[in-house]
């Protein structure tokens, strides 16, 4: 029969699955309902950081972790006569509880000493050898990493933010987090993430996220993590260099291979140790011939430096970013398609500032606050309503700031230096929305008219039950559509 009773199961079962899920998408929600009840609170569809509200903290996960040791405590007496697949449910739920107890441990954490306590409660709880316990303290650190990586510097809180923290989230433990801490750890530096989206979008931001939030192993012999260097982030700006210099940062170079090569250099890619990124910006900018060679690195993880036969290994992963065209510059034979293919397995598409203030009006207040905040600190509450006063007064209402969160800060800052802000003459008006344009013009097809719509309703009432009433669907149904909206590669806003 089992030792768990129902009400045991279906809540270890959700607090399991809780932490195991994506914290930005739709599902986290549901399942904190599953494992509450009634004693759920609902605090909105979408988990952003609030410059009015900045409490992390959420009622629903402060009840969960004051529930659940009680729980644990109680299973743990009848844990011997366990079947294979309620210790499985058990031992996940038992990851979720001390995490939550370790966590704020690793946001201070300047030596991990703390590992033997970690180790005490592991013993103490009845873990199975089956896991590694410092493969596991790993991988809550990274967990913790990438959280606040995420939720520190993507803001906003309309549906396209929502959407971008989920895929960077993906980007970095993929959308199954079991098989993620089972395997595929070990191989995500093989991937290369390419971040596409209009200029001022953020897309160094969201690259530095990923390239923080790399798995580094931890060493319990030492009490630390392997590599202090193991993070590294080493950026490349593709438009600020001529193609041989590209080259050499990239590849480096043997003494005299070019002019003005008067000694050998190691490059990025030779230096980027395990765990750290190299960061190819404005890759769209990249001339044919250095494309050829980064084809190879990716491909073979090989590459040689400029004047040098012998072959090198790149150990690190590659991120790239563009604001162009890729697939119309593919067309016109300025970029390689087979070097595209290579890049987009892991893509994400960042949304324009006018997106997401038409999906979420209030998008931009809570944007401008935070900006001012960053700008003046202290003087934030008094400037604050002189820079959205000028804003109102003289932008039009659907002014579609081109430049992007480049040029909101820009703005800001000149409100509060000049009180006066010259945005550009030409300015470009707001781009269709591409969804948008696929509905009008009878290309959409149903699953993503379905899908849009249901994502629509959602963000309108925050709620799966209400959703799938006025959908006159199924909760299952709606919960499945709206997370396929979430999870596009190309984020589009609802029709």
């Amino acid at each position: 029969m089992g030792i768990l009773s129902s009400r045991e199961r279906s809540f270890l079962e959700a607090v399991a699955n809780l932490g195991y899920c994506n914290p930005f998408l739709p599902e986290r929600m549901e399942l904190e309902r599953a494992a509450l009840g009634r004693d759920f609170t609902d605090a909105g569809p979408i988990w952003s950081v609030s410059v009015s509200e900045p409490e992390l903290e959420r009622p629903n996960i402060m009840k969960l972790h004051a529930r659940l040791p009680g729980v644990i405590d109680a299973v743990r007496a009848r844990l011997t006569d366990a079947s294979p697949d309620e210790r499985a449910i058990y031992e996940e739920a038992v990851h979720c509880m001390l995490y939550q107890r370790y966590y704020r441990r690793f946001v201070d954490a300047r030596q991990y000493r703390f590992y033997k306590e970690f180790i005490e409660d592991w013993n103490r709880l009845g873990l199975g050898p089956e896991l590694d316990p410092a493969h596991v303290f790993a991988c809550f650190r990274q967990i913790q990493r990438a959280f606040f990586a995420i939720y520190d510097n993507i803001i906003g809180n309309s549906m396209p933010a929502a959407r971008l923290r989920a895929s960077i989230w993906q980007s970095i433990f993929t959308c199954d987090m079991r098989r993620y801490r089972r395997t595929l750890y070990r191989k995500m530096g093989e991937f290369p993430t390419l971040i596409t989206g209009p200029s001022g979008t953020g897309k160094e931001l969201i690259a530095r996220a990923i390239a923080g939030s790399r798995y580094v192993p931890f060493d319990p012999g030492r009490m630390e993590f392997a590599d202090a260097r193991a993070e590294t982030f080493l950026p490349i700006n593709i438009a600020a260099l001529t193609p041989t210099l590209i080259e050499s940062e990239l590849f480096g170079h043997r003494r005299g291979s070019f002019t003005g090569a008067i000694g050998d250099r190691q490059g990025w890619l030779e230096s980027c140790p395990a765990a750290g990124s190299v960061f190819l910006d404005e890759l769209g900018e990249m001339d044919m011939a250095p494309q050829v060679k980064l084809l190879r690195v990716i491909e073979t993880r090989r590459f040689s430096p400029v004047g040098d036969t012998a072959t090198r290994e790149f150990k690190g992963k590659l991120i790239a970013a563009t604001n162009r065209d890729l697939p119309k510059e593919i067309r016109a034979r300025r970029f390689r398609e087979d070097l595209y293919y290579r890049l987009c397995a892991d893509l994400i598409q960042t949304p324009s500032l006018a997106e997401q203030i038409r999906d979420s009006p209030g998008a931009l207040h809570e944007v401008i606050h935070y900006m001012t905040l960053r700008t003046v600190g202290e003087e934030a509450e008094r400037c604050l309503p002189e820079v959205e006063d000028w804003i109102a007064t003289h932008l039009p209402r659907d002014y579609s700031w081109p430049g992007n969160y480049r040029e909101l800060e820009q703005c800001v800052r000149n409100v509060i230096i000049r009180r006066s802000y010259k945005p550009l003459a030409d300015a470009r008006p707001v781009e269709e929305n591409d969804s948008r344009a696929r509905f009008d013009a009878g290309q959409a097809t149903a699953a993503e008219v379905l899908s849009s719509y249901a994502a629509h309703v959602y963000g309108l009432t925050g709620s799966f039950e209400e959703t799938a009433r006025r959908l006159n669907v199924d909760r299952r149904t709606a919960r499945k559509q709206i997370g396929a909206f979430l999870c596009e590669p190309t984020p589009r806003k609802p029709v």
